[in-house]
């Protein structure tokens, strides 16, 4: 059973074959449905079970979720989003060791910790092309600016200091705003096509599918957005990272003493840039575009140590849920 609170989700309007797909909406109606579930196993994409308007079900439901993102755990979710799922499918080793230090810190029951994978990121690396692009002669390369959202996104702070520089440079500039900045901040994207609107070189991307001009850019401009994560390790090109605020919706995670995965991994997978030098983004991209098959291992080499089972987190996390209902339905003696 599939149930989801977007009308025009495409596993709702078309369902794969065996799949019996539900819509709840928004209101009180899912509150009321989720109050009262009778299910042996519920995996979720959403966060903060049982700590907001989403309870557990008084009847003995084993609550999995499953991580849309490969970013950690700790400093872009809500304090206790984890603590009330029985289990996690598990993007990398990063997720295995932050859940298990906020569980005894806090004195939390130990999860089932599963080594998934991820499925977004297996999608781009089956249907895109890996590694640098091949260029005709004096063709210039892409760029694709995709920050997250929010005050201290790159676009609200900076907006079109965060391209000129690749025009400049000679580069092709597509701008791929998080949908969020279009629902609350519509201004700041409007402001920057309307300056460019005679520039051949750049492009506004809105498109629901990202895939296109992700799998046709060379570098990847961003803040702290998880796309960067799916950039970099599906398609092995380099980011370049615009050192803005970080993203913080738990005031105490470094009380864990564990760098989240999205800032340590920075170095390794790009170049980290403070506000005040974007002048320089041209120049850096023209280094990273001279050195991109060496960017094309660290990438790679990035991959295999930080998520599990690349290629194949579909079976595994079937595997996972499978050996969930097995013990759901074997009697307690």
């Amino acid at each position: 059973l599939y149930v989801t609170s977007a009308e025009g989700d495409p596993a709702y309007r078309d369902p794969p074959a065996g799949l019996r797909a539900f819509h709840v909406g928004l209101g009180t109606v899912r509150t009321a449905f989720f109050a009262s579930l009778d299910v042996d196993v519920l995996v979720m994409t959403m966060p903060d079970l049982h700590t907001m308007h989403i309870k557990r079900s008084p009847h003995p439901v084993h609550y999995c979720y499953l991580n849309h993102s490969m970013v950690s755990t700790h400093m872009v979710y809500r304090p206790a989003a984890f603590d009330h799922f029985d289990s996690m499918l598990c993007v990398g080793p990063h997720h295995v060791e932050e859940i298990r230090k906020r569980e005894a810190l806090h004195g939390l029951p130990a999860k089932r910790l599963f080594e998934h994978g991820y499925g977004r990121l297996d999608t781009i690396l089956a249907h895109s092309h890996t590694g640098p692009l091949a260029h005709a002669p004096r063709q210039p390369g892409q760029i694709l600016v995709a920050p997250s959202w929010g005050a201290n996104s790159l676009l609200e702070l900076h907006g079109a200091a965060a391209i000129q520089p690749f025009i400049d440079a000679g580069f092709r500039v597509v701008l791929r705003p998080h949908p969020q900045t279009r629902r609350l901040n519509p201004r700041v994207i409007d402001e920057i096509v309307s300056r460019y609107a005679g520039e051949a070189r750049f492009s506004l991307d809105e498109n629901g599918d990202a895939h296109a001009s992700l799998a046709e850019s060379d570098i990847m401009v961003s803040d702290w957005s998880g796309a960067a994560l799916e950039f970099a390790f599906g398609l092995e090109r380099p980011v370049i990272f615009v050192d803005v605020p970080r993203k913080v919706l738990d005031p105490d995670y470094e009380s864990l003493g564990i760098e989240p995965l999205e800032a340590r991994i920075r170095s390794e997978i790009g170049a980290v840039v403070a506000p005040p030098d974007l002048a320089s983004l041209g120049s850096i991209a023209q280094d990273m575009m001279a050195d991109i098959g060496n960017w094309q291992l660290a990438t790679r080499a990035a991959r295999e140590r930080w998520i599990f089972n690349v290629g194949r987190s579909g079976s595994a996390g079937a595997e996972c849920l499978m050996s969930l209902l097995e013990q759901a339905s074997t009697p307690t003696q």
